[in-house]
């Protein structure tokens, strides 16, 4: 199908496959919302972030199994898994989609995001991150502190030094947070490559846009650095290993 326009049937398909994914999503999140609302107040913190992290973390793997059974999406995820016993970690990464944070979350058990505010306060996943005690981005000094209580407890902290997803491919600056963090924190930084075979749910993609089905979306290890001692020369270096990284590296094929 690869470089040819697809027929009627197919098209169909593929805007039938992105309302069944678009609502499946919807759906585990609506399912989970009264639990984690009812929940939060009542256990104690540290259960509650363990509870909620487990409940994010496979809820997410069922969303990513229905899309690979039913919307005709493949991901490749399995180098993720390299670091579920890596200990404490700030893992960074590029930010192509939406699914980026879900396809990450869903392979390590003990992730906390740092996440924008207005989704921490959003109706339909607020009360879900609220439990799994995930960071909010609008305090600065806060997030920092946040951060390194979590790194310090064992967490692995997920952060998109993009700060937003990705405009100007492949990669927008890089904002200087994540080497805070490690510096503060004096935990080693991680990076993550995602390599989509179109750039579906990115910035420029509206929502409601059809697919380029099948959708193949990869996640890979980068570069591990030490902790900085300059924040300014490690965003720079980060920036610049993430580039080299994703210039060098083929997209995942849309079709056989």
């Amino acid at each position: 199908m690869s470089g040819t326009r697809p027929g009627l049937l197919w098209r169909t398909y593929e805007f039938l496959a992105m309302l069944l994914g678009l609502g499946a999503l919807a759906l585990i999140c609506l399912l989970w919302l009264p639990f984690a609302l009812l929940l939060l107040p009542l256990l104690p913190r540290r259960f509650g972030q363990r509870l909620g992290r487990f409940a994010i973390r496979n809820g997410f793997r069922v969303y990513l199994a229905f899309l690979e059974s039913v919307c005709a999406c493949r991901f490749d995820l399995r180098e993720l898994d390299q670091l579920r016993d890596a200990g404490p970690l700030i893992v960074v990464a590029n930010h192509p989609s939406l699914l980026d944070a879900v396809m990450i979350l869903s392979r390590l058990p003990n992730a906390v995001c740092v996440m924008k505010a207005a989704l921490l306060d959003n109706i339909l996943f607020g009360a879900a991150a609220r439990l799994a005690r995930y960071i909010r981005n609008d305090a600065p000094l806060k997030m920092i502190i946040d951060a390194r209580e979590e790194l310090q407890a064992g967490a692995q902290l997920v952060i998109f030094p993009e700060g937003s997803r990705t405009l100007a491919f492949p990669l927008d600056s890089c904002m200087p947070t994540a080497g805070l963090i490690a510096q503060r924190a004096g935990v080693p930084v991680q990076a993550l490559l995602i390599e989509f075979s179109t750039p579906y749910l990115g910035k420029a993609w509206p929502l409601f846009r059809r697919p380029q089905l099948p959708l193949h979306c990869r996640i890979r290890l980068g570069q591990r650095f030490a902790p900085p001692g300059s924040v300014t020369a490690f965003t720079g270096e980060l920036e610049a290993s993430l580039r080299q990284a994703l210039a060098a590296s083929p997209s995942p094929q849309p079709s056989a």
